[in-house]
């Protein structure tokens, strides 16, 4: 099961304030952490959504939306996506995680969707199409 734990922004993570070494060290023994037991897939920190932009999608209209945006709790400041046997088992990873952010954070976990959710609407032909743009994504990283 591949779950995605979502640092939430916080007001001082909008302002751009950046983690202190202590913090930056910590949050790497972490990440050697879910390195050495082979959990983790993905990880990144993000730059404020003053950097960012939405689009809105009404019918056939695309509407950009410039940052920053307003309501810190609703962003991501980063995140990490690992893959573990179960939901109490990514809980228990995030449990172990240094406070990515001064003063009050949190960290939202989602499981991931697997090809197998979608039922018999992915078909045959979407599942080898999917694995192929896997496939391609992958040879990119290397």
């Amino acid at each position: 099961m591949r779950f995605m734990m979502i640092v939430k922004a916080t007001p001082e993570s909008e302002a751009g304030v950046m983690p202190t070494e202590k913090m930056l060290n910590a949050m790497m023994k972490y990440n050697e952490e879910l390195t050495k037991a082979g959990v983790l897939l993905d990880l990144s920190g993000l730059q404020s959504s003053a950097k960012g932009a939405r689009v809105r999608f009404s019918g056939g209209k695309r509407t950009v939306i410039d940052g920053p945006f307003t309501e810190a709790k609703e962003l991501v400041a980063g995140y990490w996506v690992i893959q573990v046997k179960s939901k109490e088992e990514a809980i228990e990873w995030v449990k172990r995680c240094p406070n990515p952010l001064l003063g009050d954070s949190e960290i939202e976990i989602r499981q991931i969707f697997e090809a197998e959710d979608f039922g018999a609407e992915f078909t045959p032909e979407l599942k080898e199409k999917e694995e192929r743009l896997r496939a391609q994504v992958a040879a990119k990283k290397k």
